[in-house]
């Protein structure tokens, strides 16, 4: 359980700077300003995410050696979350933000989970 919660908070402050420096890539959020409660908020669910992906890397054998796992399991939740938004219009990219062809999504959030879940269980697992 401890090894969760150093999971949650150094994924929480990895989560933290990356929302606030990329957040210059958005326009809006839900036709809305980008506050810092926005941020925290998008902080917390992607904490939570890449925490409830640690259980099986930290208990079950097969995934104890293979951290690298994490990068292509969290991507596919960034492409899956990165589409429903855009579709859905819950935010609205910047012309600045690269975007991935084919997928038309931005590359930043997609490697976001990615990037952050392996640099957090590299510290931690």
């Amino acid at each position: 359980m401890r090894k969760l919660i150093k999971i949650f908070l150094v994924s929480f402050a990895l989560n933290f700077i990356w929302e606030n420096l990329h957040s210059i890539l958005y326009i809006t959020n839900r036709g809305g300003e980008i506050t810092q409660l926005i941020l925290a908020r998008a902080t917390l669910v992607d904490s939570i995410i890449i925490t409830v992906l640690a259980i099986p890397f930290i208990y079950l054998k097969f995934f104890k050696k293979r951290n690298w796992l994490i990068i292509p399991i969290c991507i596919v939740i960034s492409v899956l979350i990165e589409a429903y938004a855009i579709d859905t219009g819950r935010w609205v990219y910047a012309s600045s933000m690269p975007i991935i062809p084919i997928l038309d999504i931005g590359l930043t959030p997609t490697l976001q989970l990615g990037i952050l879940g392996y640099l957090t269980f590299a510290m931690i697992i």
